[in-house]
């Protein structure tokens, strides 16, 4: 279809999917008078391009069309890139040899396509430069941890489950953390004001003392916790202060992973994010979040979750390295997660949530390859889930997704409790976990954390009602939709206040029932 369009020129992702260039050069309807745009440089990513692997594809297309028909270009727009590789000065230079930017990958192209041509004596230094580069990237003794890959050799299938079934670890569970019917919690994040924005800023700069900012963050911590026992939340969470992003704070304290200084790209919207550079094997030296947990947990009896980022969500919200399968990848993170996990339980924390809202988005381009994908995301999450006892409750968090396509993989990840978001679509997300008959407990979310409008109460029990109407209300977990980092206090304490008395008042219809 694609070359029977009445276009000049047809460009191709040969990063993403290289195999198209065969789809076109062997079609029926190929016409060597048609000229390809052959899209080489990674336009998502952000390492050097290797010049000799390229010239090898811009020769295979030459030998079925004229040079002059063949176009070099990026793969696609390269607004998934920071801007200008020259402006990081504190990267490592072994580190930054590796890598192009947005500004260095124009560079590329334009190299590329001089190395192509005959007359090409001028740029073979550049050609030498980047084998050079890419070699040096393969045998780097920074990248390669021999720990690790023994780690990941020796991966048994029991890493990957828990040691009963849900119904046995339900029960364990109902018993150990004597929860009510339609259990309160929220995702994890509160807001992140400008003055907690200001400490972290202020700490950075050398004009806060350790002592003084974790004094700050401890007090926040402490005023959050009150705060949710007076409303009568049932399950707790810290509030997350002392972190920046969901993926930079975990990447900060694992190995393998370095920081631009300005490598932001655009996330949606208006919003911006700078990725984690995962450059090398995965591994974590120390607790990263139970200093921060466990203290929270101290200030309640009341059930405190810890909180993590899921490895499918580190891996996809990261600049991911490209000299190993992404599997691989994600179980080295998935692993540091597991020791994370295992920690948290040591330290008193009976609920932890694993937050994998990127699951959906990281599905291959073409659907033959999905379930290849789907089979090693849900291992990643499985193995950074499952070092745990059945009574240790392990949450997961979703949202930005359309489920009906991946429901199976979402219930394979065997989460004792999912939190999803469904307020906005008022409930019609849940069809899909209704339809499959997802076995697990669910919080169907009932708070559109993306606005600045409180939902009043009647709203609330309306969405709680039809979860009610379709899932077992003992599965039923009461939640809004999402973190709440963006929102401010005001209108986030009214929004609980109302899920905490819509929650109570199905509570009393449940008891008046009986």
């Amino acid at each position: 279809m694609a070359l029977q369009l009445p276009v000049d020129t047809l460009h191709l992702d040969l990063v993403r999917c290289p195999l198209q260039l065969d789809d076109i050069l062997e079609s029926k309807y190929f016409n060597a008078n048609t000229k390809l745009s052959l899209g080489l440089i990674d336009g998502r990513n952000i390492w050097k391009n290797d010049f000799e692997g390229s010239l090898k594809i811009i020769e295979k297309a030459a030998a079925k069309i004229p040079l002059e028909n063949l176009w070099v270009s990026a793969s696609c727009s390269l607004l998934h890139t920071p801007y200008d590789l020259d402006l990081e000065v504190n990267l490592p230079t072994e580190i930054k040899q590796w890598l192009a930017f947005a500004k260095q990958k124009l560079g590329e192209i334009v190299t590329l396509k001089n190395l192509s041509l005959p007359d090409n004596e001028t740029y073979l230094s550049l050609y030498e430069e980047n084998k050079l580069a890419n070699l040096t990237r393969k045998r780097s003794k920074l990248i390669h941890n021999q720990n690790v890959k023994e780690r990941i050799k020796n991966l048994k299938e029991s890493d990957s489950h828990r040691v009963s079934n849900f119904k046995v670890r339900q029960a364990k569970q109902k018993q150990a953390l004597n929860l009510p019917l339609f259990p309160t919690t929220t995702i994890g994040s509160f807001p992140q004001t400008k003055e907690v924005r200001a400490w972290r800023l202020k700490y950075k700069k050398g004009l806060l003392s350790l002592a003084e900012y974790n004094g700050l963050i401890a007090k926040e911590i402490e005023t959050s916790v009150k705060f949710q026992e007076d409303i009568g939340l049932d399950v707790l969470v810290h509030g997350e202060f002392e972190r920046n992003d969901m993926v930079e704070y975990f990447g900060e304290q694992l190995n393998g992973f370095a920081f631009s200084g300005f490598g932001w790209v655009q996330s949606y919207g208006s919003r911006c994010v700078k990725p984690p550079i995962l450059f090398g094997d995965v591994s974590r030296e120390k607790p990263m979040t139970v200093k921060w947990s466990s203290y929270a947990q101290s200030l309640t009896d009341k059930p405190l979750k810890g909180m993590l980022t899921g490895p499918v969500t580190i891996l996809q919200w990261s600049f991911v390295r490209n000299d190993q399968p992404r599997e691989t990848t994600c179980n080295q993170i998935a692993l540091a997660i597991r020791d994370e996990v295992v920690d948290l339980e040591k330290h008193g924390l009976k609920v932890i949530q694993i937050d994998e809202p990127a699951i959906r988005e990281g599905l291959p381009l073409r659907k033959k390859d999905w379930a290849k994908y789907l089979n090693w995301a849900v291992k990643g999450f499985k193995v950074s889930a499952c070092g745990v006892k059945d009574e240790t409750q392990i949450h997961t968090h979703m949202c930005y997704s359309e489920f009906n396509d991946i429901i199976a993989s979402i219930a394979d990840m065997d989460a004792d409790v999912i939190t999803i978001e469904t307020s906005r679509s008022e409930m019609e997300l849940l069809d899909a976990f209704v339809n499959f008959k997802y076995p697990n407990e669910i919080g169907p979310g009932v708070y559109d954390i993306h606005s600045p409008r409180v939902p009043n109460l009647d709203e609330i029990e309306q969405l709680l009602v039809k979860a009610k109407n379709v899932l077992p209300k003992e599965h039923i977990w009461v939640n809004p939709d999402c973190g709440l980092k963006t929102r401010d206090w005001p209108e986030t304490k009214k929004a609980l206040e109302n899920i905490v008395n819509a929650a109570n008042n199905l509570r009393k219809q449940e008891t008046e029932l009986v």
